[in-house]
Order: structure tokens, then C-alpha cells, then sequence
């Protein structure tokens, strides 16, 4: 039970939320579900690497490929709940095109300000998503995420490489505006999935996301000069396996399991993905992975991993603290 107070909107919902047959029934609880999202999510940004498509491109075919098998994922639901209402719907549009922004802004500030900075900004939603919950929903922030929060900070600093990179790029300023776009895009993309699942209708909200990310990322990456809509084979091989890994699997789990966690509890697990990133990264790449499209390469460094430690320690005290009655 999301700790916001009795009688809040917030609460009413999730209640609601929580009678979903296919999210009641998930194994191991919502916060096992968030994490394994999070680790399967950190499988996209290596294979996008290793695709060595332009942004638009891996946007568009990461949502694309996934549209035939979410729609027949969401047939069982459409005939158990019927068709979600109007403003679910409204959510699913708007919340993929924030998640288009989002990769298209982000893949952007990468070659203008750098990886270290863009990845610092884009993770700021840990602060934006509960801080969009309580004015929106009223939901209650709790102290002990309050008080680890610079530890999380901290982390994601490290691990972004900054104080090994700078702001470094072909233009910091347009840069940093693209990368704090990008943060407010991700961070508003979270809260519509979360918040697009507390009346139900998850899947089918979330296939309404992904259809309405890949018309905008068409658009945008038409716009910018950055799509190809007949990439290499080897190239739509690894898109095909990021929206396996990403669409099929990790974001789908966040729309599921979302609803059920309070809103900082799911964006600190979240913080989890750019750290598998790193450590696949090292491991399949040989080298910290850019998170990113178009990011320098630069060898795994203490600093990376001591980012991945505080990460996991603040985590860790966030989302396994007792809950109060």
C-alpha cells in the first residue's frame, strides 16, 4: 500500500489499481517487478550501441516492433474490462510523446553537452516523478527518501562520468537546454504510465504509449534528420532484440507493477537500469556504455563504480524501509 494518507486520490486509486486480475497475480510483488524492468531495461541502450543506428531510427523501430504483440497482449483485456475510458487514453497519447521526446532530446544532448551530464539530468527523475505525484495526487513523500536522496544524486553523478567527462560537446549550451528537456519529458512519460494504470486497462494504455512513440519519434527523427526507414539487417536485428528487451518486456512490467508502488519507491528502482548499463556495457562492449546514441566511449572507471555502489546502498534503505501503519 502506497503510503499517501487515508481517503486520498492516490490511495482510492491504487486500491483500484491492485483489483486488476493480471497485476494482482504478478510473482514476487510489484517492487520484484519494478526491479526486473529496470534490469531488462539496461539490455536496450548496449544493443542500440551495437545497432549503430541514428536516433530516430532505433526510436522508431524499438516501438514499432513491438506494436503486433502488444496489441494481441491487450485482446484479453479488451474483452475482460472493454474499452478504456477517454482520458486513459489521453494519457497513453501524451505519454508517448513525452517518451519520444525523450529519446530523441536525449540522443541529442549526447553529442552537444556529453554523456556525463545528459545522463546526470535525464535522472532527475528521481526528484520530478514524486514531486509530480504530491502536487498532482497529493501522494505523501516520505523522510527517509528525502534524506537518501543527495546519496542518489551522488550516485548517478558518478555514474554518468561527469567529473570524468565535464560538460564537454559540439554545443554545451543547446545541450544542457536539450538534456533538461529530456529529463522533463522522462519524468512526465513516467508519471502518465503510472498514473494510466490506476483505473485498470494497463496493457491496453500502455500499447496506446507505444503506438503514439512511434508517431512521434517518426516525426521527430524526420524533423532532425536522423531516420532511416531501411536500416542494415544487422542494425534491425538489435533493434528487434531492444524492443524485446525494452517494449515486450521492461516498460510493460513499469506500466504493470507502477501503479502499485508508491511514485519515489518506482523511481529509485528505476535508478537500477543505467547501472546494469555500465556493468553490460563493460562487459559486452568493453567499455562504460554511453547509455545513449553517438556517446564518446571511455574505459569503466572507479568513479563509475562507486556511482553504481551509492545507487544500490540508497536504493537498497529507500525501498526496503518499514512501512509505517
Amino acid at each position: 500500500m502506497a503510503r499517501t494518507g487515508t481517503g486520498t486520490r492516490t490511495g482510492t486509486s491504487t486500491d483500484a489499481a491492485r483489483d486488476q486480475p493480471l497485476t494482482a497475480r504478478l510473482p514476487g510483488g510489484p517492487r520484484a517487478g519494478q526491479t526486473v524492468a529496470a534490469v531488462v531495461l539496461s539490455l536496450s541502450p548496449v544493443c542500440i550501441e551495437l545497432s549503430e543506428a541514428e536516433a530516430g531510427t532505433a526510436s522508431v523501430y524499438r516501438c514499432l516492433l513491438c506494436v503486433p504483440v502488444l496489441v494481441l497482449l491487450s485482446l484479453p483485456e479488451h474483452r475482460r474490462e472493454g474499452p478504456p475510458p477517454r482520458r486513459q487514453l489521453l494519457y497513453g497519447v501524451a505519454g508517448g510523446a513525452l517518451f519520444a521526446g525523450d529519446m530523441l532530446l536525449w540522443s541529442k544532448a549526447i553529442t552537444e553537452v556529453g554523456a556525463g551530464l545528459s545522463t546526470v539530468l535525464v535522472n532527475v527523475q528521481v526528484v520530478l516523478v514524486p514531486l509530480l505525484a504530491w502536487a498532482v495526487d497529493r501522494e505523501h513523500v516520505p523522510r527517509r527518501f528525502l534524506l537518501w536522496l543527495p546519496v542518489l544524486i551522488a550516485g548517478v553523478v558518478l555514474t554518468g562520468g561527469l567529473f570524468e567527462q565535464g560538460a564537454s560537446g559540439s554545443d554545451p549550451a543547446a545541450g544542457t537546454v536539450h538534456a533538461v528537456l529530456a529529463a522533463l519529458s522522462y519524468s512526465g512519460f513516467l508519471f502518465l504510465l503510472r498514473r494510466g494504470g490506476f483505473q485498470g486497462h494497463v496493457v491496453t494504455t500502455y500499447t496506446v504509449v507505444v503506438v503514439s512513440a512511434t508517431v512521434f519519434s517518426a516525426l521527430g527523427g524526420w524533423a532532425w534528420g536522423a531516420l532511416d526507414l531501411t536500416p542494415p539487417g544487422v542494425a534491425l536485428g538489435w533493434l528487434a532484440v531492444a524492443a524485446v528487451s525494452s517494449g515486450m518486456i521492461g516498460w510493460l512490467l513499469v506500466a504493470l507493477n507502477s501503479p502499485h508502488l508508491p511514485s519515489h519507491v518506482g523511481a529509485v528502482l528505476l535508478l537500477l537500469t543505467p547501472v546494469g548499463a555500465l556493468l553490460l556495457g563493460a562487459g559486452v562492449l568493453g567499455e562504460r556504455p554511453t547509455l545513449a546514441l553517438g556517446a564518446p566511449p571511455t574505459p569503466l572507471r572507479q568513479w563509475g563504480r562507486g556511482g553504481c555502489a551509492l545507487i544500490l546502498v540508497s536504493a537498497y534503505a529507500t525501498v526496503t524501509s518499514r512501512r509505517r501503519t
